[in-house]
């Protein structure tokens, strides 16, 4: 058994160590261990199974330093010129190649990589697809989200430049890691059928995300998002005043910090529920895992969701999870078993959920028990790096 509750087969279990490159815009740093989580977590169990990782986390210089956090695979932080907004993302990757180069050759030419491994085509990607033809080593990218091609996040022509570079990075990668079917449907809409993809889900560490021995004595709903628009908080804080006088106990907690915030306090005050609704703000992994240990359920009725690492957090815990259909996660939730799907901002299906879990304790420990099945049998962070690992070595054939 790995230390993240899942057993690695054999055929894993290296014959030599493997050296990948990681490169990454996400990564934790000081008082932010959340940030990049998705990223350092699953590196603990590769180096378990003999994968030395050199991750560099990448920054443009113009927003500010960054304090390296704690994490078990340390990083090296890399600050590298771009040009801010849309263009300055589409050339991104170019200037961090140029940054980037001396020192991967000279790590190369004293401890060999065999593999790099880049978060978002943007700019890691396009540095790593031209370090490959460089020194021709083999890279993969991982597409974390929806927005495979950045060009929602851009518009207009430097959006299409944009979408150029990560279909060239797609295409070149020895894979393109989607963490969802859905995922892998957008890139594969953009750049093609030919586009070599694998689906690899992230995992969660079942240790630091368990139940709890016995439920809150008063019933508490959890949502762990960033503050905005389209993670649905709004409809949740309104499916919260339709309940409030069947369930007069009942509280919310919010764990994140956005633009949203204001808006969602006034609409908490405009529902009559602001003593019920508890804005924590960013919170660490340890009090993220606190909060789903005393939550009664969980629920982020999110409308643009490539996964979402906190649903599978959420039923590591054991908690029933209330997530949206037609995004990631659906993927994994089997509707009324291990969680429930409701559609995208129907805030009548949301309240009439919220009512069923709350009335039903056995319908809840049922269900979370399902729920934490799931993420036992194969979303564990050893289920992910067993994945990744055999992709690195696919790479390498």
């Amino acid at each position: 058994m790995t230390a993240a509750g899942s057993t690695i087969p054999e055929l894993f279990t290296p014959k030599q160590p493997l050296h990948v490159l990681t490169l990454t815009p996400f990564y934790p740093v000081l008082g932010d261990d959340a940030q990049g989580c998705f990223v350092a977590e699953p590196l603990a169990e590769l180096a378990r199974l003999g994968v030395a990782n050199t991750v560099r986390a990448v920054q443009p210089f113009y927003r500010g330093g960054t304090t390296v956090g704690t994490s078990a695979v340390p990083a090296q932080w890399v600050r590298f010129f771009s040009l801010p907004g849309g263009w300055g993302l589409s050339s991104s990757g170019a200037f961090l190649f140029a940054r980037l180069l001396p020192e991967v050759r000279r790590l190369h030419g004293s401890h060999p990589v065999q593999v790099i491994h880049a978060h978002s085509a943007l700019p890691c990607g396009h540095a790593a697809l031209l370090l490959s033809r460089e020194l021709k080593i083999p890279f993969a990218v991982t597409v974390h989200g929806l927005d495979a091609f950045s060009n929602r996040q851009v518009k207009g022509r430097a959006g299409e430049w944009c979408a150029r570079v990560s279909r060239s990075v797609y295409r070149s990668a020895c894979s393109a890691i989607c963490i969802s079917e859905k995922v892998r449907d957008q890139v594969i809409e953009g750049a093609g059928p030919r586009v070599n993809t694998t689906v690899i889900y992230n995992g969660v560490n079942p240790e630091a995300f368990s139940p709890s021995d016995s439920e809150p004595d008063e019933p508490a709903i959890l949502s762990v998002g960033n503050l905005i628009p389209v993670k649905g908080h709004e409809l949740l804080l309104r499916a919260l005043a339709a309940v409030q006088n069947q369930f007069p106990k009942v509280a919310l907690e919010i764990i994140g910090d956005g633009a949203e915030r204001p808006h969602l306090r006034k609409l908490a005050a405009d529902q009559g529920i602001a003593g019920k609704v508890h804005f924590r703000g960013r919170q660490s992994r340890r009090q993220v895992a606190d909060a789903m240990k005393r939550a009664t359920v969980f629920a982020l009725p999110s409308r643009y969701e490539g996964l979402g690492c906190v649903y599978l957090e959420a039923m590591s815990a054991g908690k029933p999870v209330i997530a949206c259909r037609g995004q990631g996660i659906e993927e994994v939730i089997e509707q009324g078993t291990n969680g429930c799907l409701i559609g995208a901002g129907d805030l009548q299906e949301l309240t009439d959920t919220l009512v069923r879990l709350l009335q039903q304790p056995d319908l809840r420990r049922t269900m979370g028990q399902a729920a934490r099945r799931t993420v036992l049998q194969g979303y564990s962070l050893g289920h992910q790096a067993a994945r990744l690992f055999r992709l690195y070595r696919e790479c390498q054939a």
